[in-house]
């Protein structure tokens, strides 16, 4: 219980102190804090269009923090979600664009698992990689970063190009197409954010209650130890990484079948690399990191009302900024005190 309440407080502290030091920036640029504060929450909370955009940008994020927390707690750093995010989408549409004659029963699922197949295969190339060559797992997922990229624009602007202007995929079969939860003018919440959430939910039980999740924990915990203990090291970061790679396909799929509905040249914006502060903030625990993926989306929205007030939206990147750097100051003062500890 301790130990759970000091996991809780450490991010809420960080959040406490980032908006503190903020509002001496605020005050800086001659603004009150509380009003832009005041405009951030109204932007973000303050009705249901605010909540809806809100909870359309958490989304993602949820997925893509999970994918990052979860390589993290198999000792692995998988920066490259980013481009599992859009080889997941990307995938996705090629084939859901021709589901037309497909049942929402069968097309949904299939969507979601062509996604996650390729998102985790993506990522596996990585984890094989490292398990069989050595290779860091960041220089790896971060050339396939790149590799995605190309892979995307060469097929939005040729095999898969419709229309004109922004390079883009055709439509996906409506059957494809993620229900709609609410609807508030051109705004659409769709059945992702429930998709999130239980994925967030399965992973908190698959980390802590079955033999595969305890392993995985083993390996990033103490490879050496683990290896001694008949748990194989390579076997486990080779599927750690396709797990990860998976959540982050997952999350494209999201932006694909309940938001955008085709691929986009942009689709993932950046959410896999928001992935990094999001697992950070939530102490790579799948519970927190909902909660963490909800203040960034809240921040990001929030950010917009900010702006009319004479407020920059950079005021935001500042508090994340600062939270972040206190939630690994915590890590890194535990991690020394550790060392200390076992030397004296």
């Amino acid at each position: 219980m301790k130990k759970l309440l000091q996991s809780i407080a450490v991010p809420v502290t960080a959040v406490l102190i980032a908006l503190l030091i903020s509002a001496f920036v605020i005050l800086a640029i001659g603004k009150n804090p509380i009003q832009a504060y005041g405009a951030l929450l109204h932007g973000a909370f303050g009705n249901q269009q605010a909540i809806i955009d809100t909870l359309i940008k958490t989304t993602p994020l949820i997925l893509t923090g999970l994918a990052v927390g979860f390589g993290f707690r198999a000792g692995v750093f998988n920066i490259g979600a980013e481009g599992q995010m859009a080889m997941g989408a990307l995938m996705a549409a090629t084939f859901a664009s021709n589901f037309g004659g497909v049942p929402p029963a069968v097309a949904l699922p299939l969507t979601m698992l062509i996604g996650m197949g390729a998102g985790a295969g993506w990522a596996a190339i990585a984890g094989y990689l490292k398990a069989k060559t050595g290779a860091h797992e960041v220089v790896t997922t971060i050339m396939l970063n790149w590799t995605t990229t190309y892979i995307a624009s060469f097929m939005v602007t040729g095999p898969l190009a419709t229309g004109s202007g922004t390079p883009k995929s055709p439509e996906i079969s409506a059957s494809a197409q993620l229900p709609i939860l609410m609807r508030v003018g051109a705004l659409e919440l769709s059945a992702g954010i429930l998709i999130s959430i239980a994925a967030a939910v399965f992973m908190y039980v698959f980390l802590n209650k079955t033999t595969t999740g305890y392993e995985i924990k083993a390996v990033g915990f103490n490879p050496y130890a683990a290896e001694y203990g008949g748990i194989s090291i390579a076997k486990n970061v080779v599927l750690a990484m396709a797990i990860s790679g998976a959540l982050a396909g997952l999350a494209g799929v999201t932006e694909l079948m309940g938001v955008h509905h085709r691929f986009l040249g942009e689709l993932s914006g950046g959410k896999g690399f928001d992935g990094i502060s999001i697992a950070l903030i939530g102490q790579n625990n799948p519970i927190g990191i909902i909660f963490a993926a909800l203040l960034i989306g809240a921040l990001r929205t929030g950010s917009n009302e900010m702006q009319f007030m004479g407020v920059s939206k950079y005021i935001v990147i500042i508090v994340q900024a600062i939270v972040i750097f206190l939630v690994a100051a915590d890590r890194m003062v535990k991690t020394i005190y550790a060392r200390k500890k076992v030397k004296a």
